[in-house]
């Protein structure tokens, strides 16, 4: 495939068309989601999880995920701080305080922000903010960019990288088909202590905050979620400061959308754009293996030429003596038979018979 300076410039003309129109149709990532006042949210207190790993195992199942290396009942796990990935949309961690000897265990997934940094981030309009709660996510819309992982300030979207033919961005789903059923969320039905509760968002900030006020010495005066990054629908309670237990306290309340909004804008031209460079540099790549290709030939062919002149000239070097040898072998038999003729001729003429039949002697007399 070859390429022309027209072609390019053709191709560059079509990618801006391309990313005017998205521009124009609405199709900027940055989008103001000002959340859903009865959606969904789960609330983890944290003073009450034992660190048992049910909520892994649950989620695990109703997930249909990968059964891990150890099983959920072996806790050596939790002696490394883990973070979730393609093959675990949840896990626990453990905590110790300043003395080591008090432990303290808190659960990790996806926040589902009220205005998620993932979904601006996603040009393609691949995640989006569920009225449910949940930030659900269309494996089909994916181009694979990992925006959303760049963009998630808790570290969580994980990436298939093991899946060579269709990799997803993987995370928690607030386990939204059970909500929409009517059921719970796994992780929440499998607490055995109740650290988990779900319900309606502004129900839990209100039981939250009534946990608060009637043990104060037992809660930390915050609920981590009801306003950091704008508010997120996993809502956590703690005995001690959050970043005891490894959470982020330096989010502020800003949402994404307006953190990204500069950055971001662009991402549509980029979006438009990149094909066509692309589709370049792939125009490039087939030339250039092509050229490749046909100078591997010649240099075979040509390796090929000199190898079968090399041969010819050895066969010929080696006929050339064969034929010395064979004539020189010929000579030498020949010299023998003549010298052994003559020396049969001698001996006949040595011994040659009288008329007697005796031999004639010259001592005769």
């Amino acid at each position: 495939m070859s390429i022309s300076r027209r072609n390019f410039l053709s191709w560059m003309g079509a990618g801006g068309a391309c990313a005017l129109s998205a521009t124009r149709s609405g199709a900027s990532p940055v989008q103001e989601f000002p959340g859903y006042a009865e959606s969904y949210a789960v609330l983890h207190d944290s003073t009450k999880c034992i660190g048992c790993r049910s909520c892994e195992q649950a989620c695990n199942q109703v997930n249909a995920l990968p059964k891990p290396e150890k099983p959920f009942d072996d806790l050596s796990v939790l002696a490394e701080k883990r973070r979730t990935s393609a093959g675990a949309y949840t896990v626990v961690n453990r905590f110790f305080d300043a003395s080591g000897q008090t432990v303290r265990y808190v659960k990790t997934q996806c926040n589902h922000c009220l205005e998620p940094a993932c979904v601006s981030a996603c040009f393609v309009k691949a995640l989006q903010k569920d009225p449910s709660g949940a930030v659900r996510y269309d494996a089909s819309l994916c181009v694979g960019c990992r925006y959303c992982m760049i963009a998630c300030p808790f570290e969580i979207p994980a990436y298939e990288y093991d899946e060579p033919l269709t990799p997803r961005v993987m995370k928690c789903t607030l386990c939204r088909p059970r909500i929409i059923e009517g059921k719970l969320p796994g992780c929440v039905q499998g607490c055995p202590t109740r650290a988990l509760s779900f319900g309606k968002r502004q129900e839990l900030i209100a039981k939250a905050r009534q946990r608060i006020w009637e043990h104060p010495d037992h809660y930390q005066d915050h609920i981590y979620g009801e306003q950091e990054m704008g508010g997120t629908n996993w809502l956590y309670l703690s005995a001690v400061p959050f970043s005891r237990i490894g959470m982020r306290e330096d989010l502020g309340t800003t949402s994404a959308p307006e953190l990204t909004s500069g950055a971001l804008a662009a991402v549509p031209m980029v979006a438009g754009l990149w094909p066509v460079l692309l589709a370049g540099l792939y125009a490039i790549s087939r030339r250039k293996d092509a050229l490749a290709r046909s100078e591997q030939k010649n240099a075979v062919a040509e390796t090929v030429n000199r190898a079968q002149e090399e041969t010819e000239a050895k066969l010929a070097a080696l006929r050339e003596k064969m034929t010395r040898e064979k004539e020189a072998a010929i000579s030498y038999e020949v010299k023998k038979a003549l010298d052994e003729a003559a020396k049969q001729a001698e001996a006949g003429e040595e011994a040659e018979p009288d008329g007697s039949g005796t031999k004639s002697s010259k001592e005769d007399t």
